[in-house]
């Protein structure tokens, strides 16, 4: 068996064991001889589950891609690590984006498209993921295959990954306008940035939907970016103490971003708690205020008591020291004299 058999045969190894085995299991849930007459119909109900599960193993993965982020498209061939001479090719649909030779003395030659690479120690680790730098909305739900080809000849696909690509939407900025005649209210949410088109819901009192007629939807593409912004408008008849809540939801990300108008009760609570706050600042911001001023006031009444003391105290001891010479002249001028005489 050549080197291209072997390749050949291990991409579809899985595959083909896979589909075996749903042979298998579907001559036993097909009529037997000798079985009950009821079991019968169980047949065609077989049949169908044996066909969507061909199906469901032949339908290709997905990978999420962010906009303008790295994303990796996972492939492994432990087969590599005893190739020499061979090439991985990587391509996007039909066109060619990454190409990689390993020669017999270890030197690998490799071209890509927009920085596209593969691991360095791919051909130690079996590890031939594709690493694409940053990936765009033109790149959405492309696929791409891995190919090896050894001595000229190319297998078939060994790895095959669906890329969709998404983009996280802003949140969503939801504007309340009460009617000036009549008593319908109008409503205005807007999300912008995201990819793919997003789907969005309206909810009233957080349980009930309003009438399709009452909601109109306009999605605009950015130039340049493929990026969606959308604007969806309701009007409808409810009371002013009703809260509204606009969803908008990213299929793709499977992420959801939810912004209530709470209505008339709602707002009075959130004014009223708003209230509170601002006089339980105003007033501990007085209260600090008032501390810092007797603290400073406290510190100065203490500085000018204690150079008070000071100056007392050196006035004591200046006329303590003018008193010990008028009680004691004689003393002094003895002790002169007897200094005098001694030299």
């Amino acid at each position: 068996m050549t080197h291209y058999d072997s390749i050949q045969s291990g991409a579809s190894f899985k595959r083909k064991s896979y589909l075996d085995y749903l042979g298998v299991l579907c001559v036993h849930l097909g009529p037997q001889r000798g079985a009950m007459p009821g079991l019968g119909g169980l047949w065609p109900t077989g049949l169908l589950l044996c066909f969507l599960s061909v199906c469901v193993c032949l339908e290709e993965e997905c990978v999420i891609g962010l906009v303008g982020r790295p994303v990796s498209l996972p492939c492994f061939y432990p087969q590599l690590l005893t190739s020499v001479n061979v090439s991985v090719e990587w391509r996007r649909d039909d066109e060619e984006v990454l190409r990689a030779t390993w020669r017999e003395d270890g030197d690998v030659e490799e071209w890509s498209v927009n920085r596209a690479s593969i691991s360095a120690e791919a051909l130690l680790t079996g590890n031939v993921s594709l690493e694409l730098p940053s990936v765009y909305p033109d790149h959405n739900t492309t696929n791409f295959s891995l190919f090896i080809i050894s001595q000229e000849n190319q297998s078939a696909a060994l790895c095959s990954v669906c890329l969709r690509i998404a983009a996280s939407f802003s949140f969503p900025q939801l504007q309340r306008e009460e009617a000036v005649e009549g008593n319908q209210t109008s409503f205005s949410c807007s999300s912008t940035g995201g990819f793919p088109e997003p789907v969005v819901h309206w909810l009233i009192d957080n349980n009930s939907k309003p009438p399709e007629s009452a909601v109109k939807t306009i999605i605009t593409s950015i130039p340049n970016t493929l990026l969606y912004n959308i604007t969806s408008n309701l009007t409808v008849n409810i009371s002013k103490d009703s809260s509204v809540s606009c969803i908008i939801e990213n299929p793709t990300m499977n992420k959801t971003q939810t912004s209530t108008s709470l209505g008339a009760g709602g707002s009075q609570v959130v004014s009223r708690a708003s209230e509170a706050m601002w006089i339980f600042s105003t007033v501990l911001s007085v209260v600090v205020g008032v501390m810092v001023v007797v603290g400073v006031g406290y510190q100065i009444h203490l500085d000018r008591i204690s150079k008070r003391k000071k100056k007392e105290f050196q006035y004591q001891q200046q006329h303590t020291n003018r008193g010990y010479k008028r009680r004691f002249p004689d003393k002094e001028e003895t002790e002169v004299m007897k200094t005098e005489t001694d030299v």
